[in-house]
């Protein structure tokens, strides 16, 4: 657009334009995906499996990173830190109600009853980090954009700033509610146990399951694929354990005390059962490289005497940013290429169900971002968001409004735990997501933008 316009024609441009600065971005990222499908689908073979698998490690490991430490790192403040507290509350919020839409879709569609909770959890937890910044990379690619000169560098900070809750929920709430449910837990001769397994050659794994966490089998724990905490809480005894470890036995045997200090220093059993559960809760894994970039990027980004070394044109490290910076370009293509790769692997089996299929993706992709509309808009009007930063509404109503995250398959993959369910739908979700994804969009440019 013209510089010279002022800020009322400006207002007026982007207010009746704004299909053309939703649909275009969204044009531009279905391209790089079906370019993706085309090069991975097995029709063609045109870039073997691998090569994705290995791009997936390059963006989780690099690109991510790179972008990350890039655009947060330049952006926060400690005043921005405290300004900027409700997107990280958004990200909770959203899980919270997906978990509520969730336990709704479950009880109307009664999905098989050992895929309850993964139902749930399917709902409720969201894409909140490749695809969004994705999406803002694409928004922001042109120079007339309707969000200002800064568009990019604010809308990657604001996604990444929540990152680090939703990988502390991977971790904790989603990490425990895909623990394989106990009474389906079989047990047959020997304690050899019956559960889901994929191949163990490498290439033979869906590329879902490393599509946003390469290396996750090495974040295999002793009890990831068991039902630890059922079997911690429970005492039914008509179910063979005999195979799942005894809680009591994780504890080393104490050295023999008075009985006086036996009724002074004795653990409650309740006390004793959190415990163990919380030593069983992989949350030391939780330092991956995309972390990694944000606990670096505030170190750097707060303390003004480092980040003037490493930020700017003038600092003493810029060449050392602007390698980052263009390493971190190639983060946007590469995650469309690597989710056009996914859909051409297909759609497996399920057990799940069509209608509980249909209820979670009509749930996340519909109804979902209903909720999230009224949910941004009264924090709005309650001044919990920052005045007049579109950007940051944009950032906060995209949380609501994307697919069921491929981290699941993951998690699904290292629990042992409805893994072909997870392939499944999330690759129905992300081929509907294309719909509903430019159907929301449409509607948020026209609602920020009218008040641009």
């Amino acid at each position: 657009m013209d510089p010279s316009f002022s800020d009322s024609q400006a207002n007026m441009y982007y207010s009746s334009h704004y299909l053309v600065y939703a649909v275009l971005p969204l044009l531009k990222l279905l391209c790089l995906t079906v370019i993706g499908l085309i090069l991975a689908h097995p029709r063609t073979q045109l870039v073997p499996k691998a090569t994705f698998k290995l791009l997936s490690k390059l963006v989780f490991a690099l690109f991510l990173p790179c972008t990350i430490f890039i655009h947060l790192g330049e952006t926060i403040t400690v005043k921005n830190f405290t300004r900027w507290w409700f997107i990280p509350t958004n990200v909770l919020l959203s899980t919270a109600i997906g978990c509520l839409l969730g336990y709704l879709v479950a009880k109307i569609c009664r999905p098989p009853p050992e895929y309850f909770r993964f139902t749930i959890i399917a709902t409720a937890f969201g894409n909140t980090g490749n695809l969004p910044l994705a999406i803002v990379g694409s928004v922001c690619h042109s120079d007339d954009n309707p969000f200002g000169p800064d568009c990019y560098t604010t809308g990657v900070s604001y996604v990444s700033f929540a990152q680090w809750v939703a990988v502390l929920l991977v971790y904790t709430l989603v990490y425990h509610m895909m623990e394989p449910p106990l009474e389906y837990f079989d047990v047959v001769d020997e304690g050899g146990e019956i559960q889901e397994s994929l191949p163990s050659n490498d290439l033979s794994r869906p590329l879902l399951v490393e599509a946003e966490w390469p290396g996750m089998e090495d974040r295999e724990t002793e009890h990831c694929k068991t039902p630890f905490i059922a079997r911690v809480f429970t005492s039914v005894s008509t179910i063979s354990h005999s195979s799942i470890p005894d809680p009591d036995s994780l504890e080393e045997a104490p050295a023999p005390r008075s009985p006086k200090s036996i009724r002074c220093l004795a653990e409650p059993r309740m006390v004793r059962k959190l415990r163990i559960v919380a030593e069983q809760t992989p949350v030391r894994h939780v330092l991956q490289p995309p972390m990694f970039a944000i606990l670096l990027a505030f170190l750097v980004g707060m303390v003004p005497p480092i980040k003037s070394v490493v930020y700017g044109n003038q600092a003493p490290l810029s060449f050392l940013t602007d390698s980052l910076q263009i390493l971190a370009q190639a983060m946007v293509p590469s995650v469309m290429l690597i989710l056009g790769g996914m859909l051409a692997e297909g759609p497996n089996e399920s057990e799940l169900g069509v209608r509980t299929t249909v209820g979670i993706t009509v749930a996340r992709l519909l109804v979902l971002p209903l909720v999230g509309t009224g949910v941004v808009y009264l924090a709005d009007q309650l001044n919990f968001l920052i005045p007049n930063d579109q950007m940051y509404r944009f950032v906060l109503l995209l949380q609501y409004t994307t697919p069921s995250a491929i981290l699941l398959g993951a998690v699904a993959s290292l629990r042992g735990y409805a893994v072909r369910e997870a392939s499944a739908l999330l690759f129905w979700q992300h081929v509907f997501a294309l719909f509903s994804l430019s159907i929301y969009i449409i509607v948020y440019f026209k609602l920020l933008l009218s008040y641009v």
